[in-house]
């Protein structure tokens, strides 16, 4: 995914640094705004991986800093869940006025919670999704538990939040207090996605039950079974964003015209953190990869494993067709494609050598299978491997 740098103010005039992570073809079918875990910053790793999960999907995501965290401005000190809200109503604003309003919504822990609170506000979106969120705000408490009667008594108080130093002040311990979620969730009005670990042990797995049994439908519910608080498995925050932009086509529509730039058949792109890469083809999202010997993350085929893909389909449809035409019974015609490289016979250069096995179930005689077996040397991707093809390539500026 392509991620761009940007910048909006809060309502106190402060600078809240974002990022905009983009689909591989620059076109989203829609925009998705993405709130932190308490204390987290936009770029926890399973907060990036959720994001490309949704960017391969077809969305551009919005993940920032709440006030007085990672980036951007204002002190920690001086928020509350309160402010929180509100700086997701003005990243959602943002994110309106630049590429178009949010029809998703996304929170981790805490900032699933103030994504409930803040959706009655964001009328644009049409779904929400929590993942590890507490049913109540002040859930949040625990974390502070021991400096509470200090807050309380002197206003604030420093204390340690997953191994850093924060100062929390009596303000943000009453708003944690002082709201309640559950007549915001029965009121929801949009379709509702809760992701919770039974083994979390930050936020028990009784808040997504709670959550869950406030809701009204539509409503559903995916156990991130094995799953820690933070994600710190990737493989689980791949997951994540994978199911989520699964689940959200069903209560979105989109413009297809909109959405796919039809200048391009295909589209790619690797970015600097992995060799994993987003690929669009008419349309449709892919994922392509190198096996983890090679550097890679082996969570999608290699490009030869699409080119030995592309020949396996354009083989197997060619013969089916074929056989329709003919009126011929063919049920299943299964193409198995292996690709290697092997010695040229009239050079020390290796050759491109591609192994194709057929099998043709249905009620066929000897002449209708050989006839078959020549039909495949004739469909289109065959062909282009055997032509001179020609590539130009141009820069973008």
């Amino acid at each position: 995914m392509r991620s761009e740098k940007v910048t909006f103010e809060n309502k106190n005039n402060e600078k809240i640094a974002a990022i905009i992570d983009w689909p591989v073809h620059q076109h989203p079918k829609a925009t998705a705004l993405f709130a932190h875990c308490f204390t987290c910053s936009k770029n926890l790793t399973a907060v990036k991986n959720i994001s490309k999960g949704l960017t391969s999907a077809g969305f551009a995501v919005l993940r920032f800093d709440f006030t007085g965290l990672g980036e951007s401005e204002g002190e920690f000190e001086s928020t509350n869940f309160e402010t929180n809200i509100d700086d997701l109503e003005v990243a959602a604003h943002f994110l309106a006025t630049e590429i178009e309003a949010p029809k998703l919504l996304i929170g981790h822990s805490l900032g699933g919670t103030a994504m409930l609170h803040a959706s009655k506000k964001i009328v644009s979106a049409k779904g929400v999704v929590t993942i590890g969120s507490p049913y109540q705000p002040n859930h949040a408490t625990h974390l502070f538990e021991d400096s509470i009667a200090e807050i309380k008594n002197k206003g604030r108080a420093k204390v340690s939040i997953g191994g850093r130093p924060f100062t929390v002040n009596n303000d943000l311990l009453k708003s944690l207090n002082e709201n309640d979620s559950e007549h915001i969730i029965s009121g929801l009005g949009k379709a509702l996605l809760i992701l919770h670990s039974p083994q979390d042990k930050i936020v028990e797995i009784d808040n997504a039950e709670k959550i869950y049994i406030a809701a009204k439908h539509p409503k559903s519910f995916i156990s991130l079974d094995g799953a820690d608080h933070l994600l710190s498995d990737k493989n689980d925050s791949t997951y994540i964003g994978e199911i989520i932009g699964n689940w959200v086509n069903r209560y979105l529509v989109f413009n297809e015209e909109k959405i796919f730039d039809t200048n391009h058949q295909a589209a790619a792109q690797t970015n600097a953190e992995s060799l994993t890469t987003e690929v669009i083809a008419d349309g449709h999202p892919l994922i392509v990869d190198e096996p983890k010997s090679l550097g890679g993350n082996d969570i999608g085929p290699n490009p030869y494993g699409l080119l030995s893909a592309a020949l396996a389909s354009c083989t197997s449809l060619t013969l089916q067709l074929y056989a329709r035409r003919k009126k011929w019974e063919l049920n299943v015609a299964t193409v198995h494609v292996n690709h290697s490289k092997i010695s040229s016979s009239d050079s020390n250069s290796k050759i491109d050598h591609f192994e194709r096995n057929i099998e043709l179930i249905g009620n066929l005689d000897d002449d209708q299978k050989n006839r078959l077996l020549e039909i495949a040397n004739k469909c289109p991707v065959h062909k282009t491997l055997h032509s001179f093809s020609k590539v130009d390539s141009n820069l973008i500026e």
